[in-house]
Order: structure tokens, then C-alpha cells, then sequence
């Protein structure tokens, strides 16, 4: 299995003007999932906002963002990247996720999500957000 670390920046209602900003400066491909996209609405009038966006350019660079929902706490500088695991084999992924856990307060209990079929969330205990899932390309329809 390849493992890539990515760059998670976290917005409110900006992740979208960031991630075509950084495409414009980088080049790439752009895909962007919103909470409706995901079946994941918490707010009505945060629907079209980004729970998953990526700019992935041919010369490698990744850069991942979203928008984190009124209802989480957040203040910008105070929780400002997530350090992103996608990995492509399941067994892999948990053997990290279970290292990963002690002593950490998980946020996403590692398991099956709207987007894909294997995400979780936890602090380690040195307070660094990780984020482990799955890769699978999106499908929008």
C-alpha cells in the first residue's frame, strides 16, 4: 500500500475560494464535496459549503481543506491543519489508527462514512488531529 500524508486546512465557508486559489497558483486538478454532496447537512445554510476539497497538482503537490460547521467549535490559528492519512488497504489503516489511539481522545470513531468506506478522526496525545481514511475516488452522481 503507498501511504500519502496531505496538508488538512481547516476554513469556515472559505475552504472553496482557498482550494480554487491554490489551484490557480499550482495548476491540478480540483475536486470539491459539500455537505450535501455527502448526505452530511447539519446546518441548512452550510449545505453547499466543503466537507472535502483537494487540489492535487501533476507535480505531486496535495493540499486538502473544508469547512468546519458552525456547530464545531473553531477559531482560526487555534486548530489550523489536520495531518491527512489516505491509504488504500483497510488492515493497514486500523494498524495505524490503533497505534495512533493511545493516550488520544478520538474525535470520528475509525469506521464507514457517507464519503468513503473507512474514515476516523482522533488528538494523539501531543494534541495533532490526524485524520486516516480510505481512498476512493469520488463519485459525484
Amino acid at each position: 500500500m503507498t501511504v500519502l500524508t496531505t496538508p488538512h486546512l481547516n476554513f469556515r465557508g472559505q475552504a472553496r475560494d482557498a482550494l480554487s486559489f491554490y489551484q490557480s497558483a499550482f495548476g491540478g486538478d480540483l475536486t470539491v464535496v459539500t455537505y450535501t454532496d455527502a448526505h452530511n447537512v447539519t446546518a441548512d445554510d452550510e449545505a453547499d459549503q466543503v466537507m472535502w476539497g483537494q487540489v492535487e497538482s501533476p507535480q505531486g503537490l496535495r493540499v486538502m481543506a473544508y469547512d468546519v460547521p458552525s456547530h464545531t467549535p473553531w477559531e482560526p490559528g487555534v486548530d489550523p491543519a489536520f495531518v491527512s492519512v489516505r491509504g488504500t488497504d483497510t488492515a493497514e489503516l486500523t494498524a495505524y489508527w490503533e497505534k495512533l489511539s493511545d493516550g488520544a481522545s478520538v474525535v470520528v470513531p475509525l469506521g464507514p462514512a457517507g464519503w468513503a468506506p473507512l474514515y476516523g478522526m482522533l488528538r494523539d496525545k501531543f494534541g495533532v488531529t490526524w485524520v486516516l481514511d480510505l481512498a476512493v475516488t469520488w463519485d459525484a452522481s
